[in-house]
């Protein structure tokens, strides 16, 4: 067996074009180092809805350019299998872009390559950009397809390949599976053309047109006048959002200057995610560092995708959930007049279809991921718990944290000309709709077999109550519903609460979505409802804990 794997690893070593990568996976041949080369050995990154992500390093289980190249080549076949790849403007164009992480630049000239030497044009972006402008860009240079080289919010040792269609969005099945055995179909890296040259790397006009209709965002005339702090989490964000908000005419945010500028490392945080624990401490400081204060926090995550807001209660700041701010987000466009679909993930808030329905809008709920939102009939609006916002569907057909920031300022802009906060806001919708309260239990695992063992255990043991509440229906979302798609997960329905479970598509976790709806008849009630809507979320976690054996 161990010969087979030494062969194995051999014969990777023999294509391997990165000097990098090859000396790495030399030194584990000539170590005998059996079990880190079984673990990169032991199958092949699985090219999903979510493209390729995972850890850098030599081997067909890590991110490195001959898996790049492969799924490049793969992608690449599947694109000329559709037919003539004409768009007006692109004939058989693939837009590339790529964030600041280690070997992004690498993989995106490798995609270039590909694609040049499959005879499709390639076109890569000037520099490290958000992950939004490829988006953006896809649509407005009418490509094909679009690449872009980024694992958004994971650990520095990753990175990932996301793959978007001419629409601008992120592929669904059966693309996925359908480029996946083109992938698998390439016999070696040696049939694959790599011409070194013949691709074009385009300049800023495509970042101008992205800010420029970054005007659509905004109501004419609007209040400009909240102070913000910005973080880019040592990602790419920093140079877009202030340019987007000078544009605006808003004021210059303070930066935290330890995090603003790109660092594959990201030095100064465990993960470089909003959402965990102490990400947010550094913008917390220079908060109440700032004079005058900031009304608001603003944080993107590494590929600026994703939109924080933390707000400052009593003397201190906080975390607002994504679901506090896809809720206020959606009522400040209701009050601004929008019209369209108001579109999310099963996994957020039903807070979002109370608000949709008071005023008269259609609204889908979706599997998760944009891949699904953005595909939603007549879209204005989406957005997912984990901190994903599309505020304009016709611009960005995907989450985008640089939009979400302008418009939640703007909202924050309008609330202070009025003497009033975000945080007044949500009371408000508290009072009209109920108060839904919303907690994530999230597992990070090493060894991904326990979330498999977690989801049999439910589904062999199914609970029968949660927090002494009974659950009254249990969808398993593995038969598909009459609106979605079968996946891996389980629903629970109680009396005012919902829980879903699934593991998370991105990361080896095990995540749980809680939500509680407690009446509110006033203001006065807030406090009490709160508190019984915390007690309830706890309680509802220990439970589900020990029902899941996690």
């Amino acid at each position: 067996m161990h010969d087979e794997l030494i062969a194995q690893a051999q014969a990777w070593l023999t294509e391997d074009p990165d000097p990098e990568t090859r000396t790495e996976l030399a030194r584990l041949i000539d170590t005998q180092d059996h079990a880190e080369l079984a673990a990169r050995f032991s199958g092949t990154l699985q090219f999903g809805t979510a493209g390729l992500r995972g850890e850098l390093g030599a081997g067909p289980m890590r991110m490195n350019s001959s898996v790049v190249i492969r799924a490049a080549a793969g992608l690449a076949a599947y694109l000329k299998k559709q037919g003539p790849p004409q768009r007006e403007g692109g004939a058989g164009l693939v837009v590339i872009g790529y964030d600041a992480r280690h070997k992004s630049h690498d993989f995106a000239r490798d995609t270039a390559a590909v694609m040049t030497g499959a005879g499709l044009r390639a076109a890569v972006l000037p520099r490290p950009l958000p992950t939004p402008v490829l988006a953006f860009a896809i649509r407005h240079l009418g490509a094909v397809a679009g690449v872009e080289v980024t694992a958004s919010h994971n650990p520095p040792r990753d990175n990932g390949y996301k793959v978007y269609l001419g629409d601008g969005s992120q592929i669904v099945p059966p693309a996925d599976i359908d480029i996946a055995a083109e992938i698998a179909a390439v016999p070696s890296l040696a049939t694959v053309r790599r011409p070194t040259e013949g691709w074009e790397t385009l300049d800023d006009s495509v970042l101008d047109a992205y800010l420029a209709r970054t005007d659509a965002v905004l109501a004419k005339d609007s209040p400009r006048t909240a102070r913000t702090v910005y973080t880019a989490m040592h990602g790419v964000g920093k140079d877009v959002l202030l340019a987007a908000f000078a544009r605006a005419g808003f004021p210059e945010p303070a930066l935290v200057t330890e995090q603003a500028e790109p660092d594959p490392d990201f030095p100064t945080v465990a993960f470089p995610n909003p959402e965990e624990p102490g990400a947010m401490d550094l913008a917390f400081a220079k908060a109440r560092a700032t004079t005058p204060a900031p009304d608001l926090i603003i944080a993107n995550d590494p590929d600026a995708d994703r939109c924080a807001v933390a707000v400052q209660e009593g003397d201190d700041w906080r975390m607002l959930r994504g679901d506090e701010v896809g809720a206020l987000l959606a009522a400040h466009l209701v009050r601004r007049g929008a019209t369209g679909t108001f579109a999310e993930s099963i996994v957020s808030s039903s807070l979002l279809g109370r608000i949709a329905e008071k005023a008269g809008l259609p609204h889908v709920e979706t599997l998760t991921g944009f891949k699904w939102i953005a595909r939603a009939e007549g879209l204005r609006y989406g957005y997912e718990e984990a901190l994903g916002y599309c505020v304009d569907p016709d611009g960005v057909r995907d989450k985008d944290g640089i939009t979400a920031a302008l418009l939640i300022t703007e909202l924050a802009s309008q609330l202070k000309e009025e003497g009033r906060t975000l945080l007044d806001l949500l009371d408000d919708l508290a009072v009209e709709h109920g108060l839904h309260a919303t907690d994530q239990l999230s597992v990070r695992v090493e060894d991904l077999s326990l979330i498999a063992a977690a989801m049999r255990r439910l589904r062999e043991q199914p609970p029968t109550r949660l927090a002494g509440l009974p659950i009254t229906r249990t969808d398993d979302l593995t038969q598909g519903t009459d609106t979605l798609p079968p996946t891996d997960g389980l629903r629970y329905t109680l009396d005012g609460a919902r829980v879903i479970v699934r593991p998370s598509g991105t990361e080896p976790k095990l995540k749980c979505y809680l939500e509680v709806v407690v009446p509110v008849a006033t203001h006065a009630d807030l406090p009490a409802a709160r508190a019984q809507a915390t007690d309830l979320l706890e309680s509802i976690k220990r439970d589900l804990s020990t029902a899941a054996g996690i």
